[in-house]
């Protein structure tokens, strides 16, 4: 047998083809088209946002990362449950070709010792808590020391870098769509959580296609109850929305039926995902 008879690689032909492009490169095509329309809202935050704030608050934080010396490749962890800095930390990471670890919000200190080691994390970005869990203390207790917490005069620090938009540019022009730019982890209940290191082409396809098939357009309102941590919600929720133009609706920090259904009615969701 032939060597190229063994490579599990297949390619044909499709009546809707593939996306070829980073997923920076296609928010900002969704930017450029729907600005003015509303991209997300915080609801326990009261805040919001259209495409075009949004795009301005993922390049602020794409710049002063860059600012703060993450590469291109670099890890750079997200340990936190639902809210808008999540999505605005995705777009942002995606748009300089870090590298975004998912941490799982309910990991204990040893889990998240493992997932530092084993993904080679540059810097993590925390809530200091959440649910009775206390991050902070849980960051300390293992010695991770480049940490930025959300809501806190670190997390100011680190947007009031000097900013330098060209170094964005510059940055989105050397990325391809087959580099990776996600690692999520297993359950890890057969053995130590493996680390899946996914390509914007992986989970940017993944999405789009999962708002094709809901038939997404620019007039529809996401509920997302299910956490940004697990594809379900970083993927075919905030990734199915923004390639299509749709807002995305964030009704609580963790599952709650009663502050989702209130968000579905206040915000007029016209989805709500959900297991």
């Amino acid at each position: 047998m032939e060597v190229s008879d063994m490579l599990s690689y297949s390619s044909a032909v499709a009546s809707h083809p593939l996306l070829g492009e980073t997923i920076g490169a296609n928010f900002e095509r969704t930017v450029a088209r729907f600005g003015g329309r509303e991209a997300l809202v915080d609801v326990p935050a009261g805040r919001r946002w259209t495409y075009a704030e949004l795009d301005a608050e993922v390049n602020r934080l794409a710049a002063a990362l860059i600012a703060r010396g993450v590469a291109k490749g670099d890890r750079v962890g997200i340990w936190a449950p639902n809210c808008a800095e999540w999505v605005i930390v995705q777009y942002a990471t995606a748009k300089i070709g870090a590298i975004l670890v998912n941490v799982n919000p309910a990991y204990r200190a040893h889990e998240l010792a493992y997932v530092v080691r084993q993904s080679g994390l540059r810097l993590l970005i925390s809530a200091p808590a959440h649910k009775g869990s206390d991050y902070r203390a849980m960051i300390g207790e293992i010695g991770f020391g480049e940490t930025v917490y959300l809501g806190d005069p670190s997390w100011e620090d680190l947007l009031a870098l000097p900013a330098d938009p060209a170094a964005v540019r510059a940055r989105m022009a050397s990325l391809s769509a087959d580099d990776p730019i996600n690692i999520q982890y297993t359950s890890g209940t057969t053995g130590f959580p493996k680390g899946a290191t996914l390509s914007h082409h992986n989970i940017l396809n993944n999405g789009f296609f999962v708002g094709e098939l809901l038939g997404y357009t620019e007039a529809d309102r996401v509920c997302l109850p299910v956490p940004f941590y697990h594809c379900f919600g970083m993927v075919m929720g905030n990734l199915g929305a923004a390639s299509h133009g749709a807002c995305v609706v964030i009704p609580a920090a963790g599952f709650a039926p009663e502050a989702t259904l209130q968000a579905v009615q206040q915000e007029r969701c016209t989805a709500l995902y959900g297991v």
